[in-house]
């Protein structure tokens, strides 16, 4: 397989490709405070569980319209600040002051008044999420045009990215401090602490970082002599068309559809059964106990989350070595390892075995969101080169989409699935046979097949290192001067 090094002006410094990063801490804490958080509404607000469950659910409902079409304005922006970087310093500041205003609960009010209340406030905290979100995935994109390159930059976000799962476990922590008078109080104070770093690191990226590509025309300067400018009429059915049209384009690029397809069989057959560890451990290791059960998958888990930041910089190595595609095997192919394992080594003998599978499974998220961005800019360039457009915004949109729409499916499935087993809270340690051996079947089994199906997903990619040089090559001919603005 033919290496190309990588130019040094293709190269992003090290405090670059941090600073993108810190777009991806911004991300996963939004993400991981609103959801941990919810639970002050039933603790601490006596909301009924399910209406806290529609909460968290209905809002992503409205990301099927507003990603794609975010990305399409991305794309389609121009000014002196570039496409990506205004919309990032806008999105940042009002998705912190809206997250901190959301958890401002007066108290006394109706279940029915904190319902609507809460609900409204998601549906604008979601719709500027997504303005800072969209275009900080599709900055990532463009950065850089060098394949391996790529994958260092993805290698350095989804690392920072993995900070914000650090932070998370403790705020239920910090909300019941003793300083707090209660939960609600204390989730007040949270927020406000999470909108502040939410604003001063996520505006960030729109500040020290540039954009690759000239901005297209203006509509005035596409108007062939003679003939007139489009109304604003005009001018917005055009815009809807093409928006349209650019989604189901998008849609039909199958080597696009592969990596969707690859990310939702691994993070969702992973999310699906992400709950089981636990009561297997619980119900099977330790028998029912709860305080043992929740120690050692504590181990578990932080052993997992250490071994996630080894796992990126190593797959971020073995990539630059053996191409994306053979990496993404390899990666997925241990943590199916790791999956099938959790069998053998969740053992009541022997508790401590159950620690073995957690760095072997690391290799598969730790692999797949170092991976999937780099070989979806590879495929940006592909578009490119079949289109003559830059669409980095419609794919970041609907490839995120892809992942939270599966996310959302795998939450809402797993008590279902759960309730197949014939578990029954009641019984504690005394739980049946069949429900512990479906329990055990499907913790191992569900990742186990799902990280399969995505090798073979990804296995007629056809994007290889030297074919993203052929395509680079006739990208820059077409052009006729560097992409790069000096």
């Amino acid at each position: 397989m033919k290496h190309y090094k990588t130019a040094p002006e293709d190269r992003i410094s090290l405090p670059h490709k941090i600073i993108y990063g810190f777009g991806a801490f911004v991300n996963n804490l939004l993400a991981a405070a609103i959801g941990g958080m919810s639970i002050v509404l039933n603790l601490g607000l006596g909301m009924n569980p399910a209406l806290v469950g529609l909460l968290g659910a209905l809002p992503r409902l409205t990301d099927a319209i507003t990603d794609p079409l975010m990305g399409y304005i991305s794309d389609h922006t121009r000014t002196r600040w570039g496409r990506r970087r205004p919309y990032i310093f806008i999105g940042a500041i009002a998705a912190g002051v809206i997250y901190a205003m959301l958890w401002q609960l007066p108290l006394g009010m109706s279940e029915n008044y904190y319902f609507w209340f809460f609900l409204i406030g998601s549906f604008i905290f979601y719709l500027a999420y997504t303005v800072f979100a969209t275009p900080w995935v599709a900055l990532g994109y463009e950065l850089t045009p060098d394949y391996h390159e790529r994958t260092r930059l993805m290698g350095v976000q989804n690392f920072m990215g993995q900070l914000a799962y650090v932070i998370s476990p403790w705020f239920l922590w910090i909300m019941q401090a003793w300083f707090f008078d209660d939960l609600v109080e204390g989730a007040a104070y949270l927020a406000i602490g999470i909108g502040a770093l939410t604003i001063i690191v996520g505006i960030m990226p729109a500040i020290f970082l540039r954009e690759r590509f000239k901005q297209p025309v203006p509509r005035e300067e596409l108007v062939k002599e003679g003939e007139a400018v489009p109304t604003v009429g005009q001018a917005l059915k055009k815009n809807i068309i093409d928006f349209f049209n650019g989604f189901l384009e998008t849609l039909k690029v199958k080597p696009f559809l592969k990596l969707c397809a690859a990310t939702f069989l691994v993070f969702n057959g992973f999310m699906l059964v992400a709950s089981f560890q636990f009561y297997v451990i619980i119900y099977y290791v330790f028998g029912g106990d709860q305080e043992l059960g929740a120690e050692y998958a504590g181990y578990s888990g932080t052993l997992a989350a250490v071994s996630t930041f080894c796992v990126i910089f190593l797959v971020t190595w073995m990539s630059t070595k053996l191409g994306k595609r053979r990496t993404f095997f390899i990666a997925i192919a241990i943590s199916m390892v790791g999956y099938g394992s959790k069998w053998f080594c969740y053992d009541p003998d022997i508790p401590w075995l159950l620690l073995l599978p957690a760095p072997l499974m690391a290799f598969g998220l730790g692999a797949l969101f170092t991976l999937m961005g780099s070989m979806i800019a590879d495929v940006c360039d592909l578009d490119e080169l079949n289109t003559g457009q830059r669409r980095e915004g419609m794919f970041a949109s609907i490839y995120w989409w892809v992942v939270k729409l599966g996310m959302a499916l795998a939450l809402a499935l797993s008590g279902f699935l759960l309730n197949w087993t014939g578990f029954n809270v009641d019984l504690n340690g005394a739980q049946t046979e069949q429900a512990i051996f479906l329990m055990r079947l499907f913790d191992a089994l569900i990742p186990f097949v799902s990280s399969g199906l995505a090798i073979w997903a990804v296995y007629s990619f056809p994007i290889t290192e030297e074919k993203a040089h052929e395509i680079r090559l006739q990208l820059e001919a077409r052009r006729g001067e560097p992409a790069v603005e000096n």
